[in-house]
Formats: C-alpha cells, sequence, structure tokens
C-alpha cells in the first residue's frame, strides 16, 4: 500500500468517530424537534377541544377563524354536529376557513345572511395578560377582525408558546398591518417616525412578490421597539391613510384557551379593573 493511501485511512479512522457523533447529534435534533411539534400540535387540540365544547350549542351561528389551531377546532365542531345532531352555521374569516367547513360538511353562511354571530373562536399568534391579541400570522387579520366584532362572544384558542405577559415577549414578527397596495411605502415610513421600529412589507415564500391578502392588499409587519398603550396605537395605526386594518385585537377577546405542556388547558379571562 502506498503512503498516500495509507494515510488517507488514517485519516478516515480519525474521521468516523466524528462523523459518527455528528450523524446521532442530527437525529437527536430531529427527535426533539419531533416531540416538541407533537406536544405543540397536542396542545393546540386540546384548547380547540375545550373552546368548542364550552361555548358552542345548539341552534347557533358560529364564526370560524383561521390558521393552523382552528383546524382541529373544526374537527370537533364537526364531530359535535354529528354525534349530538346539532344545528349550527357557520361564517368563515378566509378562504383556508371556508373550504374547512365544506371539507367537514358543516353549513356555510356569510355576514350578508347572518350578520349577527353567537360565538366567533379564533387562534392567535400572541396573547398578552389583558387578552390583547397580535393576529394576521396568516394574512386574514381583516377578516379576522370583522368576524369577531360581530360575534356576542368572541373566544381565543392557542397552545402554551402564544402565551405571554407582555406583547412582543414571545412573537418576534411584529405587528401585521394589511395596506392599500399604493401606499405601503409611505405608510411604513410614517409608522417607523412615529412609532419606532420599522415596517417591513411581507415577502411571499412560494411566489414572487409580496403577500398578497384575500382582499388584494399588502401586509407590512411592524417589528417594534418597546411595550406600547395597544388601545392608542391601534386607533392611531388605522387613521394613517393607506392602512386598513391592524392585526391589534385590543379589547375583543373575552376568553382566552391555552393548551398546555403538561396536558392541561390554561383558561385566561380579561382582568377586572
Amino acid at each position: 500500500m502506498s503512503k498516500v493511501a495509507s494515510n488517507r485511512k488514517e485519516e478516515e479512522r480519525e474521521m468516523y468517530p466524528l462523523r459518527l457523533t455528528a450523524a446521532v447529534c442530527s437525529r437527536k435534533h430531529v427527535w426533539v424537534f419531533s416531540r416538541s411539534f407533537n406536544m405543540a400540535e397536542e396542545a393546540k387540540k386540546l384548547a380547540a377541544y375545550a373552546a368548542v365544547d364550552n361555548h358552542v350549542q345548539n341552534n347557533q351561528v358560529v364564526g370560524v377563524g383561521s390558521g393552523s389551531t382552528i383546524v382541529y377546532a373544526v374537527d370537533r365542531l364537526a364531530e359535535r354536529v354529528r354525534e349530538e345532531k346539532l344545528n349550527i352555521v357557520c361564517v368563515p374569516t378566509s378562504f383556508q376557513a371556508r373550504q374547512l367547513i365544506l371539507q367537514h360538511g358543516l353549513t356555510l353562511s356569510d355576514l350578508d345572511r347572518h350578520p349577527e354571530l353567537d360565538v366567533a373562536i379564533d387562534g392567535a399568534d400572541e396573547v398578552d395578560a389583558d387578552l390583547t391579541l397580535i393576529k394576521g400570522g396568516g394574512g386574514c387579520l381583516t377578516q379576522e377582525k370583522i368576524v369577531a366584532g360581530c360575534a356576542k362572544h368572541f373566544v381565543v384558542i392557542a397552545d402554551y408558546r402564544k402565551n405571554s405577559k407582555d406583547l412582543g415577549q414571545q412573537w418576534k414578527k411584529g405587528v401585521p398591518i394589511e395596506v392599500i397596495p399604493m401606499a405601503y411605502v409611505p405608510v411604513s415610513r410614517i409608522i417607523a417616525k412615529r412609532f419606532g421600529g420599522e415596517a417591513n412589507l411581507r415577502m411571499a415564500v412560494s411566489k414572487a412578490g409580496p403577500v398578497v391578502t384575500d382582499n388584494s392588499n399588502f401586509i407590512l409587519d411592524w417589528k417594534f421597539e418597546n411595550a406600547q398603550n395597544w388601545k392608542e396605537v391601534n386607533t392611531a395605526l388605522k387613521m394613517i391613510p393607506g392602512v386598513v386594518e391592524t392585526g391589534l385585537f385590543v379589547g375583543m377577546a373575552e376568553r382566552a384557551y391555552f393548551g398546555m405542556e403538561d396536558g392541561s388547558v390554561k383558561v385566561r379571562d380579561p382582568p377586572v379593573n
């Protein structure tokens, strides 16, 4: 055997433990990620089932929110409709919600036919101690806020990762703000100048260009720097010409259900002033 070949084999023997360690670490990382993902999904399911069981009754009109957690709520709603023969009418907040309602064979309606809802159930990107929400990570904030505003009761479902004392503690992507396309540059400049931080145009992942909402608008994600008076900020943002709606839901939710890591469900009501 040549000296070069001998040296190569020696290098390979030295590298084998490193490769083995890397492979083990990689598998461990995948296992930890999978376990964390499964735990979060189970937590979403727990929160969704609790909300549907506690707030949906026969002969109701129900607002159906958007996002990953709402999938479990629609599952449970459809299950109860089948088992208990409930008469339920569903009003969606997005194309996704509409498809979920149809796929489960539930009765689909809209705000033209049912402008007043008994209850709306929706997820959130973050919920603070006052039940102020950041919503709109999925781009449906305007429809979600309209439907929630038409409901007698608005209930939020989320997993433990969305539970915060203050907004921005867990959710780091900012407050979504839906804007008219021609106004996104001046609006982003006004927000940064008036409130600090930066408001960036949300870009699409599977298409070239920006995310376009169901309303054919753009979304700015405002990454704020400090805690704010959210009621005042929400009002001020909506007064900027070109802003359609914000992802700040202030004083709207009457209860939040959090699925926790230990398999329990934590319930939060607004603080009593």
